[in-house]
Formats: structure tokens, sequence, C-alpha cells
């Protein structure tokens, strides 16, 4: 049972990961919220899975929020403002995909070299758990950095919170109030950048991030 608990977990943490790759790869708007409902179900099967393990009925708790509130009601929230805005569909990545990729697999690496010598009295999930959570996030800030479009620069910041939600859940003994915080955190910021996005779209007529900066305050 043991050998089951940690290949199940190491296996949804991988799905995880892999889901984050496909977020690089995507070029069309609604395929990237497909595939970030998809993230954030395998985040939400992965914690449940390590409560099960943990005999911890608050990762439960941290299950059922995620699968709510980020494989829910946030991709709904933002395919009702790719829709409302009229926002071009296709995103127009800084890189093109093979350098994106190429840079992916690089930060997995980095990763793994940065978390498995300081982790080495850590148990063998919990290393390789960190270390995929932290793959996630700096994948999560690859993709804020490489997308024009500030919709998928937002996606890419719930990536991030996905990394680290599954770090939090990943430890033992991790206290049910740093979960909830995280979840409050990322909600108020969703929020903020709805807000945002709307008042950007107004003004600038437009949520491609390069026009923006190009701006430069002529009258339309």
């Amino acid at each position: 049972m043991h050998d089951l608990g940690y290949d199940a977990a190491h296996l949804l943490g991988a799905v995880v990961l892999l889901m984050s790759f496909a977020l690089l790869y995507q070029r069309r708007l609604f395929a990237l919220l497909h595939v970030f409902t998809a993230q954030a179900l395998a985040l939400s099967a992965a914690a449940a899975w390590q409560g099960y393990i943990q005999h911890a009925p608050h990762l439960y708790v941290t299950a059922l929020l995620t699968l709510g509130l980020k494989a829910i009601v946030m991709p709904v929230a933002l395919h009702r403002i790719v829709v409302k805005l009229n926002i071009h569909r296709a995103i127009e990545p800084a890189l093109s995909v093979g350098l994106t990729m190429l840079a992916g697999v690089s930060l997995v690496t980095l990763s793994i070299l940065l978390v498995m010598p300081v982790t080495e009295s850590a148990s063998a999930l919990t290393r390789e758990d960190l270390a995929l959570s932290l793959s996630v996030v700096l994948l999560g800030l690859l993709m804020m950095i490489t997308r024009r479009n500030a919709v998928s620069q937002v996606v890419g910041f719930m990536s991030i919170e996905n990394g680290l939600i599954l770090a939090a859940v990943g430890v033992a003994g991790m206290p049910l109030v740093v979960e909830m915080s995280i979840a409050f955190s990322v909600m108020v910021a969703f929020i903020v950048f709805g807000i945002f996005l709307f008042h950007i779209r107004e003004r600038f007529d437009t949520l491609d991030m390069q026009k923006i900066e190009s701006f430069r305050g002529e009258s339309h």
C-alpha cells in the first residue's frame, strides 16, 4: 500500500507538471482555459490523495476548494471575460514553441538541482513533490513572461499558485490555515485581475501587452 500511495502521488504531481507544459504549448485562449481546468482537476485529485495517504482530513477541504475555485469558478469567469470583452482568441507568444519548451525543460532541470540537495533528510515523496512544485511555479513564471495577452498572463499567475498548493499538500503536517490563506490570496488577486482587464480593455481597446507598452498617449 505504501508503494501504491507513493506511485499515485508521484503520478498526480507529474500530471500537474505535464499540464504546465501543455499551457505553454497552447496558442488559443479557450484551449488554454481547458488545459488550466485539467491542471486544477489533477491538483484537486493530488490533494485528495495526499489527504488519504497522510490521514489528514483537512486536505479534503483543500481538494474541494481547488475543485470549486480553480476547476470551475475561475475558468468559467475567464471564459465569460474573453467573450464579453471580445478578446482576440489567438495568443501571440514572445518566443517560439520550440524555444519555450526548451526553456521549460531547463527550468525543470534547475528545480531538481535546487531542491534535491537541500532536502536530503526529507522523505523521497516530499523531495520529489517539492521538485515538481517548484517546476510548476517556474513554468508559470515562464508563461507570464512569454505571453503578450493579459488573460494568458492571469492563467500563468494562477498556475504558479497551483504549484504552491502542490507543495503545501505534499508536506506532511502543513496546517489548513496555510492552504486557506493561499486560496484566499489567489481569489483576491483573481478579482483584482478581472477588474484590471476590464479597465485595460476600456482604456486601450486591447489586451495585447506589447501594444499597451508601445502606447504613448496619442488620442484616438
